[in-house]
């Protein structure tokens, strides 16, 4: 992802493993709880269902894709085979969660109303 749509920064480029963060300006524990910043990870290796703080093996053939709302909550989990087709999806993911497009209120196993109808005004979602 070369430019990331509105509002995600790249916190981290690596060869194997890119990470993008949407509004870290926003969930600065203030506004928002700075544990539910959305994370967008895009890593080359074996699938990993894992927490993003753990460790994982590196330098497989898959291209694995995973936005997460919290660490312990995943909205979207997608494998590529091409490093270029991970990156237009990432990009994609990105634009649409930005814009509003992804129905993110059922990743969540407990309702956190008040959080997310602040999110749906951050993204512009209609609730």
């Amino acid at each position: 992802m070369e430019d990331p749509p509105g509002g995600w920064e790249q916190w981290s480029d690596e060869p194997d493993r890119q990470v993008f963060v949407y509004r870290p300006d926003v969930f600065d524990s203030q506004a928002f709880p700075a544990p539910c910043l959305p994370t967008l990870y895009l890593s080359n290796g074996p699938h990993r269902n894992r927490r993003p703080e753990q460790r994982h093996e590196r330098g497989g053939c898959s291209w694995h894709l995973t936005l997460y709302l919290e660490p312990d909550v995943v909205l979207a989990e997608e494998r590529y085979d091409e490093r270029t087709e991970a990156s237009e999806a990432a990009t994609d993911l990105a634009r649409r969660f930005a814009d509003g497009d992804l129905d993110y209120r059922d990743a969540y196993q407990v309702p956190r109303e008040a959080y997310l109808d602040r999110l749906d005004e951050l993204t512009g979602r209609e609730a």
